[in-house]
């Protein structure tokens, strides 16, 4: 959840970027750079980004099981011994 403390103006950021960025990654929030008013960019600190990559590739493999389970159900599969066929002819 975004916080009104954690909202700046560009310029401000512009003003005071190297506190700007210790507070990002002290804090762990992020911080939502604004342009006349309007939300124009977010900035992350290293650790909070590298764990929202982590969790998009671990949703991105939960994503491919479930698909991967769904065409099973529906008979959507290749057997070994042909996936082994196919192999050897490249």
């Amino acid at each position: 959840m975004i916080h009104l403390d954690d909202i700046q103006p560009l310029s401000a950021f512009q003003r005071n970027a190297k506190s700007c960025l210790k507070r990002v990654n002290k804090t762990g929030k992020p911080q939502v750079l604004t342009v006349n008013g309007r939300a124009e960019a977010v900035l992350l600190g290293r650790d909070a980004y590298a764990k929202m990559q982590d969790a998009i590739e671990e949703l991105s493999a939960i994503k491919s099981v479930q698909i991967s389970l769904q065409q099973m159900a529906a008979g959507k599969t290749v057997s070994a011994k042909v996936v082994h066929q196919k192999l050897r002819e490249l």
